[in-house]
C-alpha cells in the first residue's frame, strides 16, 4: 500500500496506472493483479488501508482530555500540508471527483466520512460528561465542523490559499466552539500533543510488495506464468 501511495503523490489519481505503482515494489504488474483484478479495486482497498490507520491513530489519542484531543484534531485537519501531504491531498481529491460516477469509491468514501463525524462526535459526548462542553448535539456540531474544514482544505489545495485554513480555524474557535465550550474554559491555542500520522505511509527502506499487497513469491510465480500465457490485465 506504500506504493501506492506514493504512486498517487507522483502521478495523480488520474495518471495512476497498476505499471506505476509495481515499479514502487519489487513485483510486476501481473504480481499486482493476482490479489486486484482492477484499479478500482486496488484503490478501494488502498482507501480501507487508510481507514484502518486513521482508527489505529485515533485509539492512540483516547486517554487524552477530550478538549486537548478536539484540539489535535482541529490542528491536524487544518495544518499547512508538506509537499508530499499537498501531493497526496490533490490525488485524493481527484478521486473523490469520480465518487458521484462510482459505487465503489462512493461507498468507501462514505465509511471514511462516518468514521470522521463519529471520531468528532465521540469528543464532543466526551467533553459533555467532563464538564468542558455545554450540552448540545454533537451530531450537528461534528458535521458542520467537518464540511467547514473540508472546505478550507480544497481550497487550500485548489487554489494555494493558506488564509482558508487560517480563517476557518479562527472563525470555527470564535462562532462555533465559543458556544459549545463551558462558561470556564478556553480552547487551546495549541494542542498539547500532536494527532498521531500513519507511519505506515512513511518509507523506511524495508518495504517489501509481500507486505505491500499480500501477494507471496510462490502466487508471484504462478501469477507470472499465467500472465505469460494469457496476457497482462489492462487498466
Amino acid at each position: 500500500m506504500l506504493a501506492t501511495y506514493e504512486a498517487l503523490c507522483e502521478e495523480g489519481y488520474s495518471d495512476l496506472t497498476a505499471q506505476s505503482i509495481a515499479d514502487r515494489t519489487d513485483r510486476s504488474k501481473s504480481a499486482l493483479f493476482y490479489h486486484y483484478d482492477s484499479r478500482e479495486a486496488l484503490v478501494a482497498d488502498f482507501i480501507e488501508y487508510l481507514i484502518e490507520g486513521f482508527d489505529a491513530r485515533l485509539e492512540r489519542t483516547r486517554e487524552q482530555p477530550p478538549l486537548e484531543r478536539l484540539a489535535a484534531f482541529v490542528d491536524w485537519f487544518l495544518a499547512d500540508p508538506d509537499d508530499d501531504e499537498l501531493a497526496f491531498h490533490t490525488a485524493f481529491l481527484e478521486l473523490r471527483a469520480q465518487a458521484p460516477y462510482n459505487d465503489v469509491y462512493r461507498e468507501k468514501l462514505r465509511e471514511s466520512d462516518d468514521i470522521l463525524r463519529t471520531a468528532v462526535e465521540d469528543i464532543l459526548r466526551d467533553g459533555i460528561d467532563a464538564g468542558v462542553f455545554r450540552a448540545h448535539d454533537p451530531e450537528s456540531v461534528s458535521a458542520l465542523l467537518l464540511a467547514s474544514f473540508d472546505g478550507a482544505r480544497i481550497r487550500q489545495f485548489t487554489l494555494g490559499r493558506d488564509e482558508y485554513l487560517e480563517t476557518v480555524r479562527a472563525e470555527t474557535v470564535d462562532r462555533v466552539l465559543a458556544d459549545v465550550l463551558a462558561a470556564d474554559i478556553e480552547f487551546p491555542d495549541e494542542a498539547s500533543f500532536e494527532f498521531p500520522r500513519d507511519d505506515r505511509l512513511v518509507d523506511d527502506g524495508t518495504t517489501d510488495a509481500s507486505d505491500d499487497d499480500g501477494t507471496t513469491d510462490a502466487e508471484s510465480d504462478t501469477e507470472t506464468r499465467e500472465s505469460n500465457a494469457e496476457g497482462d490485465p489492462t487498466e
